[in-house]
Protein backbone atom coordinates (compact mmCIF):
# COMPACT_ATOMS: atom_id res chain seq x y z
CA UNK A 1 0.00 0.00 0.00
CA UNK A 2 1.53 3.15 -1.28
CA UNK A 3 1.62 6.56 0.88
CA UNK A 4 1.38 9.57 -0.90
CA UNK A 5 2.14 13.24 0.33
CA UNK A 6 1.21 15.90 -1.67
CA UNK A 7 2.81 19.71 -1.83
CA UNK A 8 1.55 22.50 -3.31
CA UNK A 9 5.63 24.30 -4.41
CA UNK A 10 5.12 27.60 -6.52
CA UNK A 11 2.13 28.86 -8.39
CA UNK A 12 2.77 31.08 -11.49
CA UNK A 13 1.08 32.73 -14.22
CA UNK A 14 1.55 31.10 -17.81
CA UNK A 15 2.05 33.14 -20.44
CA UNK A 16 2.13 31.01 -23.14
CA UNK A 17 -1.31 28.90 -22.63
CA UNK A 18 -3.94 28.81 -25.43
CA UNK A 19 -6.32 30.83 -22.73
CA UNK A 20 -5.55 32.50 -19.27
CA UNK A 21 -4.40 30.64 -16.52
CA UNK A 22 -2.05 29.59 -13.30
CA UNK A 23 -0.14 26.60 -13.01
CA UNK A 24 0.46 25.08 -10.03
CA UNK A 25 3.91 23.05 -9.30
CA UNK A 26 3.06 19.55 -7.03
CA UNK A 27 5.54 17.97 -5.52
CA UNK A 28 4.60 14.06 -4.89
CA UNK A 29 5.92 11.86 -2.89
CA UNK A 30 5.84 8.19 -1.65
CA UNK A 31 7.53 7.48 1.48
CA UNK A 32 7.01 3.20 1.48
CA UNK A 33 9.15 2.73 -1.36
CA UNK A 34 6.44 1.73 -3.31
CA UNK A 35 6.54 2.34 -7.21
CA UNK A 36 4.26 4.39 -9.03
CA UNK A 37 3.44 3.68 -12.59
CA UNK A 38 0.75 6.45 -13.15
CA UNK A 39 -1.83 8.74 -10.77
CA UNK A 40 -5.24 9.75 -12.52
CA UNK A 41 -5.10 13.50 -10.17
CA UNK A 42 -7.96 15.59 -9.55
CA UNK A 43 -8.05 18.87 -7.52
CA UNK A 44 -10.28 20.50 -6.01
CA UNK A 45 -9.02 24.25 -5.05
CA UNK A 46 -10.60 26.41 -2.83
CA UNK A 47 -10.71 29.93 -1.76
CA UNK A 48 -10.31 30.22 2.23
CA UNK A 49 -10.59 33.77 2.82
CA UNK A 50 -10.69 34.24 6.56
CA UNK A 51 -7.15 33.20 6.29
CA UNK A 52 -6.28 36.73 5.63
CA UNK A 53 -6.87 40.36 6.73
CA UNK A 54 -8.02 43.22 4.75
CA UNK A 55 -7.52 46.84 4.38
CA UNK A 56 -10.65 49.23 4.01
CA UNK A 57 -10.49 49.09 0.56
CA UNK A 58 -10.82 45.58 -0.13
CA UNK A 59 -14.00 45.21 2.58
CA UNK A 60 -15.72 47.72 0.31
CA UNK A 61 -15.29 45.23 -3.09
CA UNK A 62 -16.13 41.95 -0.78
CA UNK A 63 -19.41 44.20 0.62
CA UNK A 64 -21.53 42.28 -2.02
CA UNK A 65 -19.80 38.57 -1.17
CA UNK A 66 -19.75 38.48 2.83
CA UNK A 67 -21.61 41.78 3.71
CA UNK A 68 -19.84 44.22 6.51
CA UNK A 69 -17.38 43.65 8.49
CA UNK A 70 -19.61 43.21 11.75
CA UNK A 71 -21.29 40.17 10.07
CA UNK A 72 -17.47 38.05 8.47
CA UNK A 73 -17.82 36.07 11.46
CA UNK A 74 -21.00 34.00 10.16
CA UNK A 75 -20.03 34.74 6.10
CA UNK A 76 -16.33 34.36 5.17
CA UNK A 77 -16.42 30.67 4.70
CA UNK A 78 -14.34 28.85 2.20
CA UNK A 79 -16.03 28.59 -0.94
CA UNK A 80 -14.94 26.86 -4.20
CA UNK A 81 -12.14 28.43 -7.06
CA UNK A 82 -12.28 25.55 -9.62
CA UNK A 83 -11.84 21.83 -10.00
CA UNK A 84 -8.47 20.88 -12.23
CA UNK A 85 -7.04 17.43 -13.15
CA UNK A 86 -3.38 16.58 -14.63
CA UNK A 87 -1.87 12.72 -15.47
CA UNK A 88 1.09 12.16 -13.14
CA UNK A 89 3.64 10.06 -14.69
CA UNK A 90 5.59 6.78 -12.60
CA UNK A 91 7.80 7.29 -10.76
CA UNK A 92 9.16 6.10 -6.99
CA UNK A 93 9.99 8.51 -3.96
CA UNK A 94 9.53 11.69 -5.13
CA UNK A 95 8.50 13.65 -8.77
CA UNK A 96 7.28 16.87 -9.66
CA UNK A 97 3.78 17.66 -12.38
CA UNK A 98 2.51 21.23 -13.37
CA UNK A 99 -1.63 21.36 -12.55
CA UNK A 100 -3.52 23.66 -15.04
CA UNK A 101 -5.79 26.28 -13.39
CA UNK A 102 -7.72 27.69 -15.53
CA UNK A 103 -9.35 30.99 -14.94
CA UNK A 104 -11.73 33.54 -16.63
CA UNK A 105 -12.55 37.32 -16.12
CA UNK A 106 -16.34 37.21 -15.54
CA UNK A 107 -17.26 39.33 -12.73
CA UNK A 108 -20.50 37.53 -12.17
CA UNK A 109 -18.77 34.02 -10.70
CA UNK A 110 -18.60 34.44 -7.32
CA UNK A 111 -14.46 33.80 -6.97
CA UNK A 112 -14.13 36.19 -9.41
CA UNK A 113 -15.78 39.03 -7.86
CA UNK A 114 -13.53 38.13 -4.49
CA UNK A 115 -9.87 37.88 -6.70
CA UNK A 116 -10.90 41.35 -7.90
CA UNK A 117 -11.54 43.15 -4.84
CA UNK A 118 -7.69 41.93 -3.65
CA UNK A 119 -5.09 44.70 -3.63
CA UNK A 120 -2.00 43.28 -2.03
CA UNK A 121 -0.85 40.68 0.20
CA UNK A 122 -1.89 36.83 -0.98
CA UNK A 123 -4.64 34.40 -2.02
CA UNK A 124 -5.69 31.85 0.41
CA UNK A 125 -6.28 28.68 -1.07
CA UNK A 126 -6.27 24.67 -0.02
CA UNK A 127 -5.85 21.79 -2.71
CA UNK A 128 -7.63 19.09 -1.34
CA UNK A 129 -6.66 15.62 -3.76
CA UNK A 130 -8.30 12.48 -5.26
CA UNK A 131 -7.96 10.41 -7.96
CA UNK A 132 -6.64 6.90 -8.74
CA UNK A 133 -2.64 5.62 -8.18
CA UNK A 134 -1.62 2.75 -10.11
CA UNK A 135 0.86 0.32 -8.57
CA UNK A 136 3.15 -2.53 -9.47
CA UNK A 137 0.89 -4.61 -7.14
CA UNK A 138 0.55 -8.33 -6.17
CA UNK A 139 0.36 -9.73 -10.13
CA UNK A 140 1.74 -6.95 -11.94
CA UNK A 141 -0.67 -4.56 -11.40
CA UNK A 142 -2.29 -2.62 -9.05
CA UNK A 143 -4.68 -0.18 -8.16
CA UNK A 144 -5.12 2.71 -5.33
CA UNK A 145 -7.66 5.68 -4.47
CA UNK A 146 -5.77 8.48 -3.68
CA UNK A 147 -7.34 9.07 -0.02
CA UNK A 148 -9.72 11.88 0.24
CA UNK A 149 -7.66 13.70 3.35
CA UNK A 150 -4.28 14.33 1.11
CA UNK A 151 -4.23 18.44 0.98
CA UNK A 152 -2.17 21.10 0.70
CA UNK A 153 -2.64 24.64 1.45
CA UNK A 154 -1.33 27.49 -0.21
CA UNK A 155 -0.79 31.47 -0.12
CA UNK A 156 -0.84 32.83 -3.86
CA UNK A 157 0.70 36.39 -4.72
CA UNK A 158 -2.63 38.50 -5.35
CA UNK A 159 0.56 39.71 -8.05
CA UNK A 160 0.57 36.19 -9.29
CA UNK A 161 -3.48 36.41 -10.01
CA UNK A 162 -2.48 40.23 -11.89
CA UNK A 163 -0.15 39.03 -13.96
CA UNK A 164 -2.00 36.80 -15.54
CA UNK A 165 -5.07 39.01 -15.91
CA UNK A 166 -3.10 41.48 -17.33
CA UNK A 167 -1.24 39.65 -19.53
CA UNK A 168 -4.48 37.97 -20.80
CA UNK A 169 -6.60 41.23 -20.23
CA UNK A 170 -5.00 44.45 -20.79
CA UNK A 171 -6.28 47.25 -19.48
CA UNK A 172 -9.62 45.56 -20.11
CA UNK A 173 -12.39 43.70 -18.15
CA UNK A 174 -15.07 41.41 -19.04
CA UNK A 175 -18.93 41.72 -18.97
CA UNK A 176 -21.67 38.81 -18.99
CA UNK A 177 -25.07 40.33 -20.38
CA UNK A 178 -28.36 38.68 -20.90
CA UNK A 179 -28.95 38.61 -24.87
CA UNK A 180 -32.25 41.31 -24.51
CA UNK A 181 -29.85 43.74 -22.48
CA UNK A 182 -26.99 42.89 -25.24
CA UNK A 183 -29.55 44.04 -27.85
CA UNK A 184 -30.98 46.96 -26.29
CA UNK A 185 -27.25 48.00 -25.97
CA UNK A 186 -26.39 46.92 -29.36
CA UNK A 187 -29.80 49.41 -30.68
CA UNK A 188 -28.75 51.76 -28.44
CA UNK A 189 -24.73 52.06 -30.30
CA UNK A 190 -26.55 51.87 -33.88
CA UNK A 191 -28.81 54.67 -33.49
CA UNK A 192 -26.55 57.29 -32.18
CA UNK A 193 -23.63 56.19 -34.74
CA UNK A 194 -20.95 54.78 -31.88
CA UNK A 195 -18.64 52.73 -32.87
CA UNK A 196 -17.39 50.62 -30.08
CA UNK A 197 -19.20 48.83 -26.99
CA UNK A 198 -16.97 51.31 -25.10
CA UNK A 199 -18.72 54.33 -26.65
CA UNK A 200 -21.83 53.49 -26.16
CA UNK A 201 -21.18 52.05 -21.92
CA UNK A 202 -19.82 55.95 -21.35
CA UNK A 203 -22.53 57.49 -23.07
CA UNK A 204 -24.70 55.69 -21.18
CA UNK A 205 -22.93 56.42 -17.69
CA UNK A 206 -22.36 59.81 -18.62
CA UNK A 207 -25.90 60.36 -18.77
CA UNK A 208 -26.72 59.06 -15.21
CA UNK A 209 -23.96 61.28 -13.97
CA UNK A 210 -25.64 63.92 -15.19
CA UNK A 211 -28.80 62.70 -13.56
CA UNK A 212 -27.73 62.48 -10.36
Amino acid sequence: MSNLTFTVADVFAERYAAAPQLTARLRIEESTGEVIHAIALRAQVRIEPQRRKYTADEESGLLDMFGTRDRWFDTLKPFMWMQCSAMVQGFSNITEVDLVMPCTYDFEVTWSKYLHALKDETIPVVFLFSGTAFTRGMNGFGVEQVPWDCESRYQIPVSVWREMIEHYFPNSGWLRLSRETMESLAHYKAVRGLTSWEEALESLLAKAKAVS
